[in-house]
Order: C-alpha cells, then structure tokens, then sequence
C-alpha cells in the first residue's frame, strides 16, 4: 500500500516561508503555505491556501494531518503588540488539534541589551516594547510545550538578508544601492560588529529542528557566518558588485526624523541598540546538536546580489 509523504505546513509566504519552502523541496513532503490570499510565486507542486490565521478554527482546518507546522507569518511592524500575542495564541491552539511539531521562526529581541555574544540561556531582559511583546510570547510557547499542549522548538535569528528579504536593514535599502554603485543607507555605527543572518540558513535550520524531536522544548540559535562590522560587510558587498565602497549609516535622530514620516522607521527607533554596540550572536548550541551549515558570507552576499540582480531584470 502506498504511503502519503508527509504533510509540512507553513504559515506565511514572506522571506523566511519561502527559505523553508526551498528547503523542503529537497525533502520528499507534501508542502503547504498559508495566507490572507491563498497566492503566492511558488512552484506549482506547493499549495498555498487562503486562512484568517488569527482565527483558531481556521488554523486547524489547515494543519489537520499535519507532521510539521512552521510558523513564519507576523503583523505588520507597527502592530506587533496588540497582534501578534494573537496570532501566536491561535496556530498554537491550531496545531494542538493536529499533534504536529511546531518550529517557530523568532528573533532576538527578548534579550535586550547584552555586553556578550547573545546564548540562549540569557534571561529575557528586554526594556523595549516589541522586546517585551516577543519575550512574552516565546515564553507562552515554551509553557504550552512543558504543558504538553503542543510540542515546540523556538529558532532565532538575527537581521536577515537574502533571497526575497526587502523590509529589512540588510534588505532593500541596502542591496539596490550596491548594485547601481550608489550610496548604501544602513543603521547605526557601521564600526561595531553585528550579526546578520542568511535567509537560506534560517529556513534550513527550522526545517532541520522539525525533524529532529531532541530539539523540541528547546531554543536555538540558527547557524550565521561570521559576525563583522557592518562596514565590512558592505564593504565586501560593494566589492562583488564591483563598485568603491559607499555608505552612511543613520543614527538615532535619523531614524526619529524618518520615523515622523516612517511608521516602521519610528518603530525602528526603540531598537537602535542592536546598532550602536556589538550585536553578536552565540550559534554554538545548535551547530553542536546539529552541525554548523552557516553559508559563508562571500557566497551568502553573493547570491544574495544574484537575486536583486535579478529582481532589477524583471523590473527593468
């Protein structure tokens, strides 16, 4: 009798759902996005479906038969307090019905401000709002996991970059800019050291935690490449491209200045921490359990220069 491969579900079709979707590819599973639309540019043996996500009934229906839940979808930046508590709470009660491991795509912002590299066992100290919002959050999930609601393994990442990342500070205000050879505008000192995370490596850590039970009731931080300044990174960016060096970055006033026109710039404001002191994550846990698969950055920079390259093309 023939066996149906697995079904993997996962909430969203942003950045980080598509890096999970290629992964799973390479996996002989039956894959599932979930959005508002029910559309999505993926290849056709993908099905995505349209679901209200924050209602608890609908995540069911589309986890039903499940094996493995991803979840990567978020509110808008401005509107992570009042909803994003929400619709964590209703994919965990979702995935409850379906007894499926639940990997979480989440950041780092519960930590606050930390003069060491970030590790998972560090306290959530966060003084921000949003850092507060997550804080609550992850640990909601964890509870929910020790309650035997729901089994649960918690990703972190840092500031993406990569195939499909836009709305990040390492996303479309930086590499267009590269490309054409023009003035890149990034955020904070670009002297100090900050991690920033590959879409791709992301995606493949989630989908490697939902295959291996060892890592459920945990947190991870997914595998980076090394951490340099932000000046090195655009520096070897701009290298690749093969233009000089050009770049500024945006202090605190800037992104206060921006934020009077800018929502997101002014929700930015709060976390310029990150920024303007060493920001450097602690990947050894995972890369211990399961092996270190960071992309190098020389490559991760240029396939993401690739992708850009590419999005110009179809554009132009």
């Amino acid at each position: 009798m023939a066996t149906h491969p697995e079904l993997h579900v996962i909430f969203g079709t942003g950045a980080l759902a598509q890096s999970v979707m290629r992964e799973l590819l390479q996996h002989d599973v039956q894959i599932r996005m979930v959005n508002r639309s029910g559309s999505a540019a993926v290849p056709p043996q993908v099905e995505v479906i349209a679901a209200d996500a924050y209602d608890p009934e609908n995540t069911r229906a589309v986890t039903r038969g499940a094996a493995v839940v991803y979840q990567c979808a978020q509110p808008g930046y401005t509107q992570w307090q009042t909803l994003f508590p929400k619709l964590q709470a209703s994919i965990v009660e979702g995935v409850a019905a379906s007894g499926a491991r639940l990997i979480v795509g989440d950041n780092l912002y519960m930590y606050g401000a930390v003069n060491v590299p970030m590790h998972e066992d560090l306290p959530n100290a966060a003084t921000t709002h949003k850092g507060r919002t997550r804080a609550q959050m992850s640990e909601a999930l964890l509870k929910a996991h020790q309650r035997g609601l729901v089994q649960v393994a918690i990703a972190r990442g840092s500031d993406f970059y990569g195939s499909g990342v836009l709305g990040s500070v390492m996303g479309d205000r930086v590499f267009p800019a590269v490309l054409a050879g023009k003035m890149a505008s990034a955020v904070g000192n670009l002297d100090v050291p900050h991690t920033y995370t590959f879409i791709d490596d992301f995606g493949r850590a989630l989908v490697m935690l939902g295959e291996h039970p060892e890592a459920l009731g945990q947190i991870w931080h997914v595998p980076n490449a090394e951490t340099v300044t932000t000046r090195q990174f655009l520096t070897l960016a701009f290298q690749q491209a093969g233009h000089p060096p050009a770049m500024k970055g945006m202090g605190k006033f800037m992104m206060q200045l921006g934020g009077l026109f800018i929502p997101e710039a002014r929700e930015t404001v709060e976390m310029m921490y990150e920024f303007e002191q060493p920001f450097v994550v602690d990947h050894s846990k995972y890369a211990q359990a399961f092996g270190n698969h960071a992309t190098p950055l020389e490559a991760s920079i240029q396939l993401t220069l690739a992708w850009y390259r590419e999005q110009s093309l179809q554009l132009a």
